[in-house]
């Protein structure tokens, strides 16, 4: 898994260690067979955004400890499903990415544009 790229091009960098994120709690946002939801948008969540998604039938704020999940508070960094952060982007609640830690699979579902005018590394 170690040659994983990001949206540029460039080595997959870590996107959170606390909490541990990613669909492997690896802190990347590195995806596989068994990650249905593409889990490889690494973003920052902001308070809205965490309404938004909780309203759409996507609690992240709540703890679930069997799925090693602290809940997130806004600033908190995750790897975030690619069709929930277009989702957001759409409804105008995109929290801010990561460019260099979001999986190049993330331009399946949005494009280096739409990531980039929502980035927090913007190169």
């Amino acid at each position: 898994m170690g040659s994983a790229q990001n949206v540029l091009g460039s080595a997959l960098q870590t996107c959170c260690t606390s909490p541990m994120t990613g669909f492997y709690r690896d802190g990347l946002c590195n995806t596989g067979a068994g990650d249905m939801g593409a889990h490889v948008v690494c973003v920052r969540v902001t308070a809205e955004f965490l309404e938004f998604s909780k309203a759409r039938g996507n609690d992240l704020i709540t703890p679930m400890p069997v799925y090693q999940f602290p809940g997130l508070k806004p600033g908190d960094c995750w790897c975030l499903c690619a069709s929930r952060w277009k989702e957001a982007l759409e409804a105008g609640m995109a929290p801010p990415v990561v460019l260099t830690a979001t999986h190049a699979v993330a331009l399946e579902y949005a494009t280096l544009d739409e990531l980039r005018q929502h980035a927090l590394d913007a190169p």
